[in-house]
């Protein structure tokens, strides 16, 4: 039963991500007005010059640590004897990720350009209801899904092994975090000529 549950939720949460974008996305970039386009491409500068740094560092990291953490063995063992959902219900994305980034990026610079008026008030109205998908459906719901993966897993008679793997990653996950948000607080510090750590 949960793991059905975690089948069906996984394919609306891919529904659901594009619209996340656009509905929240939108909005933000007609809210920073006329200099839309010159702020936005400052924004995506940076953004784009630390995902590459934090890409490549987590690259790093991953092909230097994971293969010490996450042995051959464990690896075979998981997807060995997975339940199976009762039923599957097929949510395709109306679009994708990056159509709905390039959708996002179109609709809001032109928004930020003519003035207020019926689309702009509906890309308001569209971000609320994806507010009130995200607080009143997927956050309360998220932990049934992960039961409901976690579950699968346990199936194969590894779930400790399993645990312990996943418990040292996510600390080398959370140390990497760390790191990659000093990082970006330090540059941020520089530009602004104030302290990162304050």
């Amino acid at each position: 039963v949960f793991v059905t549950f975690s089948a069906i939720f996984a394919q609306f949460l891919s529904f659901a991500i594009p619209l996340i974008i656009v509905g929240l996305v939108t909005p933000a970039i007609a809210d920073l007005g006329r200099g839309a386009g010159k702020w936005l491409s400052i924004t995506a500068a940076l953004a784009y010059g630390s995902t590459l740094f934090s890409g490549f560092l987590t690259y790093v990291v991953c092909v230097s640590v994971f293969p010490h953490i996450i042995t051959k063995s464990l690896a075979s063992n998981v997807g060995k004897a997975d339940l199976k959902s009762y039923f599957e219900v097929e949510m395709p994305p109306v679009f994708g990720v990056m159509t709905a980034l390039l959708l996002s990026f179109v609709i809001g610079i032109g928004l930020s350009l003519v003035p207020r008026g019926v689309l702009r008030k509906a890309s308001i109205e569209f971000r609320a209801i994806i507010s009130s998908l995200i607080n009143k459906i997927i956050i309360p719901l998220l932990p049934l899904h992960v039961f409901g993966t976690f579950l699968n897993l346990a199936i194969s008679g590894a779930a400790w092994r399993i645990m312990r793997t996943l418990l040292s990653v996510v600390v080398v996950v959370l140390v990497l975090e760390v790191v990659i948000l000093l990082t970006q607080f330090v540059v941020a510090g520089l530009i602004g000529k104030r302290n990162p750590l304050k």
